[in-house]
């Protein structure tokens, strides 16, 4: 049993990780050669782990678990901040999150996302368009220093009459 098709065969999904543990608990003297096997691509692994359950010891060889750690998406944290673009001292937000200015509705491009060539940008998100979807408005975002798109919901203070105007 090679240890290398193992991994990969256990990699494919939640059915083949199953079948790929049972045939391991048929053969438990190739947990030795799958423990080398996981340590050599890097995968740190204690000395007790051959006595671990086949289907633990698969999952844990194939290296996954740092990677779901890592968050995929911006997390926006209600705080007040000054508008870069404006200078409008902004309050909290309240029920949802504050994260562009209400007067002018601008936000600085700040998302931090694995794999977002934009991420750390630091540019001024420009209001393009407004777009109603259901009840509420949502404003459509652009980059100035990097062109990337963002969406938020619009909240009830902010001033969408204006920016209209400014559309027309």
């Amino acid at each position: 049993m090679d240890p290398d098709a193992l991994l990969e065969r256990a990699g494919r999904g939640r059915r083949e990780l199953k079948r790929a543990a049972d045939a391991l608990d048929d053969a438990p003297e190739h947990k030795a050669a799958l423990l080398r096997r996981a340590r050599a691509r890097g995968v740190e692994l204690p000395d007790e782990a051959v006595e671990w359950p086949a289907k633990r010891l698969l999952r844990r060889a194939l290296g996954r678990g740092a990677a779901s750690q890592v968050r995929s998406n911006p997390v926006r944290i209600d705080e007040s901040f000054t508008c870069v673009h404006c200078g409008h001292d902004v309050p909290l937000g309240g029920a949802r999150v504050r994260d562009h200015c209400p007067v002018c509705l601008r936000s600085r491009h700040v998302d931090v996302v694995p794999g977002d060539r934009a991420a750390d940008c630091g540019g001024i998100l420009d209001p393009v368009r407004l777009d109603k979807q259901g009840e509420s408005w949502v404003i459509a975002y652009a980059c100035r220093a990097c062109g990337h798109p963002h969406r938020c919901r619009a909240h009830p203070d902010d001033d969408l009459v204006a920016f209209a105007r400014t559309l027309a």
